[in-house]
């Protein structure tokens, strides 16, 4: 194996650890916010994203950054929060193409409910991960949560 060979192995392996924490995070943050909030970790990213926005509301295409899902699949994740009435569509006055979501007030309870239970199964898997040899040495590289 060439030198070239070994820095591609070690960014594959840094990338298959990192995914491997991906996993285990989401996986303890999906079970924890079903049970208690019946909300999947993607839709509460969105009610986090929206609620991070001061009042304001966010363009469709600026969810699917937010969320990391197609078009097509935000506005299908949208349709279903709009249908609980968790967030709003509003027309843009200056575009009527454009398209903006904000979140309502039962929204805004819901995710209120929901962030200790999000932000406690984060802790927790964290502190699970960092007992696992191959992924410790990256979380310890996250930031703690004293100093966020």
């Amino acid at each position: 194996m060439s030198i070239k060979d070994d820095a591609v192995e070690v960014r594959a392996q840094g990338w298959r650890t990192l995914t491997a924490l991906h996993g285990l995070i989401e996986g303890a943050l999906e079970q924890a916010l079903q049970t208690t909030a019946g909300l999947s970790v993607v839709e509460f990213t969105v009610l986090d994203a929206l609620d991070r926005q001061n009042g304001w509301h966010m363009r469709m295409q600026q969810l699917a950054r937010a969320t990391a899902l197609s078009p097509s699949a935000t506005t299908r994740l949208v349709n279903r929060l709009e249908q609980r009435g968790l967030l709003r569509r509003i027309l843009c006055a200056d575009d009527r193409r454009g398209i903006y979501t904000e979140l309502t007030g039962e929204g805004s309870e819901l995710l209120a409910s929901a962030r200790p239970v999000h932000d406690g199964a984060l802790e927790q898997a964290l502190a699970e991960a960092e007992g696992i040899a191959e992924l410790a040495p990256l979380v310890r590289t996250l930031p703690q949560g004293s100093s966020v």
